[in-house]
């Protein structure tokens, strides 16, 4: 049983990429999900919301340079995981254990998404995620 309650935002400065993202959480059960076009925004809702976010999903290009992702993310008691993608810096961390995941990818599909909402949610493994999905396809 996945946790619906879950709070997620996604910053991207495309329209399509967010409601692209948005589509796979909602697809996964999320529907708890907050899409921002601008940096402003993400640190206008992250500094003045009154409970953390479970999970931040940002394009690395988004801060252009001006703040340090995964500094701001590290210690941030109001962001308990972020994923930073688009990210020309990254090792393709999103195997590690670390609250913080950086991917190369231009956009996170399905499967990374997945695999991301396994650490994000304990109630959730990714396998139990996979048969629902193809249940949903097949029915």
């Amino acid at each position: 049983m996945m946790n619906k309650a879950l709070r997620i935002l996604i910053a991207d400065e495309q329209h399509f990429h967010r409601m692209k993202v948005e589509r796979v959480f909602n697809q996964l059960g999320y529907y708890r999900v907050a899409p921002v076009q601008h940096l402003e925004e993400l640190l206008t809702l992250v500094e003045y919301g009154c409970e953390p976010f479970d999970l931040v999903v940002i394009n690395a290009s988004l801060a252009k340079g001006s703040l340090d992702l995964r500094g701001f993310f590290l210690d941030n008691p109001q962001v308990r995981h972020a994923m930073i993608f688009n990210d020309e810096r990254a090792q393709n961390s999103v195997c590690t254990q670390q609250p913080i995941q950086t991917s190369t990818a231009l956009l996170p599909d399905l499967m990374c998404i997945r695999h991301l909402m396994s650490r994000v949610d304990p109630l959730v493994s990714p396998r139990h995620d996979l048969v629902g999905h193809y249940q949903q396809k097949a029915g």
